[in-house]
């Protein structure tokens, strides 16, 4: 196997269990989790994989949605406590559970194709 080849599976390798890592704690591993979706992002567009475009939306998505997480965090949160943020601002975090679960199913989905 070609060097690399071998340096392509390792990303997707380490994509992989850094979303899985990521979803032992949503919030705190929601780093972890962006950063595999970026490895899956960039190995698909390596390999020439089709439905690379699949795994950039699913980046994007979940890019914008923990960088939303942050952002509503340093406001203080919304809904409870957080007089002035109503529960819909949540809203803008969607994006990061959907990318996630809509990558994991893929990766499931391609797993037991393989099969």
């Amino acid at each position: 196997m070609p060097l690399a080849q071998r340096l392509k599976a390792i990303i997707r390798i380490c994509g992989i269990t850094l979303l899985l890592l990521g979803a032992l704690d949503p919030l705190e591993g929601s780093v972890l989790i962006a950063l595999g979706a970026i490895f899956l992002a960039w190995e698909a567009g390596q390999t020439k994989r089709k439905g690379k475009r699949f795994y950039y939306y699913c980046a994007t998505g979940i890019i914008i949605g923990v960088a939303y997480l942050f952002w509503i965090s340093s406001l203080g949160g919304f809904g409870g406590t957080a007089s002035w943020r109503s529960w819909w601002w949540g809203l803008g975090i969607l994006p990061y559970p959907i990318g996630w679960l809509t990558l994991m199913v893929r990766l499931l989905m391609s797993t037991l194709r393989k099969k």
